[in-house]
């Protein structure tokens, strides 16, 4: 297998110097990405809108082209959908991403051109293999397979020229026929859109091949996993597949996940490979495993801002580009791309762990926050005090969601957490304690409501039943893929719905 490895190494190594040539210049790669946008979208309507032409900075672009969320961009994309060209990017969209939608559109449908699909998702894919194999050049993933969790939804048509679907399953049916050699299931199991099943017949087709790696949502794959051990009386995954040796992860934050894939997958080798691909496009990939962070992929035909938190909502955001960002503090991310989307927030706060070279994690959402009480409590503060009153209470979580309790004339505001918990803690009122000491701890906000108790009580912890949170997205047709449950709300709208089906 070193010899395999070696002769892909030698074909991979110039995209390695491209990397490293990106990495150290990213400014200057950053200006050239915005300069290929606007030259090759100048003749489209969105490019004579804003005179792409006269456009020679990146101030200008800045200036004159508004940020916009998707009700900025619906208008273009019903259009594109009933077939008219060159409305945000040269020639027509085939492809739509569907996605989840905001709070006056059900569904988004992110326009997906060929450029994007080839320069960006595709190249996307490549390089997590390039970059692995640089992390490890012993590796013996191949001659193995790649079992990918895609969506769960089947491509659709608008018309006989128009289509959607998850992403993933976008991709599927766009991939060179020679990546079937490399993937399991076959794409008729992939794009099954009944989850349970998709579980049995890819349950079938895989237990007797040569997985190497996975790819896909560690939450829907850990059910994948249980189920496969349930289905063979296997006690672990490497008694399933002995050569496992990768799980490319992304979607959610792995954190909360990271103990129950170790006891499922007992292996010291087993590695993990985070990667932020979204239906908007492919961001980063983690480029070095003993680190925190993915790198940031400079020259996918995206160019980047980041506005600070401070500045959403605001009608005339302030944003900075690759050069200006500061570590540690966290950015929504706006982006310009090969797919036709213009300065568009996407919703996701991205915090810089690194920046020569630039690398990131993902804090948030935009709108997956709690700030009922001005303690601007966003994900990443509760990922991680969730692992900590994991470790101090030996707890396992399996799912969780939080929101406020709102303040009345008889009670105080406090934070109100549904867990479902894979091994519950000794006592659950030492896992709240632990849970409010961490947060406190992780967020300056949030401890100054908690102190002496004046704005904020001591959170409450529900535990959940078994299986609560699928059965919430079964109800909402969301099981499989790419469906996330909504980890912290600022409203009560989703943690009442749990609230009431844990009755049951």
């Amino acid at each position: 297998m070193p010899i395999l490895n070696s002769i892909i190494s030698l074909i991979n190594s110039k995209r390695v110097k491209q990397i490293e040539t990106f990495k150290n210049n990213p400014a200057e790669t950053q200006q050239k990405q915005l300069e290929y946008l606007l030259k090759t979208a100048a003749k489209t309507d969105i490019g004579r809108l804003y005179d792409f032409d006269s456009i020679t900075s990146v101030d200008t672009f800045i200036e004159r082209v508004p940020v916009v969320d998707y009700e900025g961009v619906k208008p273009f994309v019903e259009r594109l959908k009933r077939g008219e060209k060159d409305l945000l990017w040269p020639g027509e969209i085939k492809w739509f991403a569907k996605s989840s939608g905001t709070t006056s559109s059900k569904s988004k449908f992110i326009p997906v051109s060929k450029d994007s699909l080839e320069e960006c998702h595709f190249r996307g894919g490549k390089d997590v293999i390039t970059l692995y194999l640089e992390n490890k050049p012993e590796s013996e993933l191949f001659p193995g397979k790649c079992l990918v969790l895609g969506g769960s939804h089947q491509v659709n048509s608008f018309n006989s020229d128009s289509y959607y679907g998850d992403l993933s399953a976008i991709l599927i049916e766009n991939m060179p026929f020679w990546t079937q050699f490399l993937k399991t299931p076959d794409p008729s199991i992939a794009l099954m859109s009944e989850w349970e099943s998709k579980m049995e017949k890819l349950t079938e087709a895989t237990i007797d091949e040569n997985v190497t790696s996975i790819a896909g949502v560690p939450s829907w794959f850990l059910v994948l996993l249980k189920y496969i051990l349930e289905r063979t009386g296997k006690s672990n995954m490497l008694e399933v597949w002995p050569n496992l040796e990768l799980f490319i992860h992304g979607g959610i934050n792995f954190i909360p996940y990271r103990e129950q894939y170790k006891a499922i997958i007992p292996s010291d080798t087993m590695s993990y490979m985070e990667t932020y691909n979204a239906s908007e496009g492919f961001f980063a990939i983690q480029d070095d495993l003993s680190k925190e962070g993915m790198l940031l992929m400079l020259d996918y035909g995206i160019f980047y801002e980041f506005m600070p938190v401070s500045e959403i909502g605001k009608e005339f955001p302030k944003t900075r580009t690759i050069d200006e960002v500061e570590k540690n503090k966290d950015y929504a991310i706006i982006i310009s791309t090969n797919g036709g989307l213009w300065r568009y927030l996407i919703g996701d706060t991205v915090r810089f762990v690194s920046l020569h070279p630039h690398r990131i994690i993902i804090t948030g959402r935009t709108k997956h926050f709690i700030n009922a009480f001005g303690e601007e409590l966003i994900v990443d503060n509760a990922e991680r005090g969730l692992e900590i009153a994991c470790k101090k209470t030996g707890a396992i979580i399996r799912e969780y969601s939080a929101a406020p309790v709102f303040m009345s004339q008889k009670s105080k505001g406090r934070h109100q957490w549904m867990i479902e918990f894979e091994k519950m803690p000794d006592n659950i009122d030492n896992f709240a304690d632990a849970l409010d000491e961490a947060l406190q701890s992780l967020n300056s906000d949030y401890e100054a409501k908690r102190y002496k108790g004046i704005t904020l009580d001591r959170l409450e912890v529900i535990v959940a039943r078994d299986n609560l949170f699928i059965d919430w997205l079964g109800s909402k047709n969301k099981l499989g893929g790419q469906h996330k449950v909504p980890r912290l709300a600022n409203d009560r709208k989703y943690i009442d719905e749990l609230i009431a089906l844990n009755k049951k």
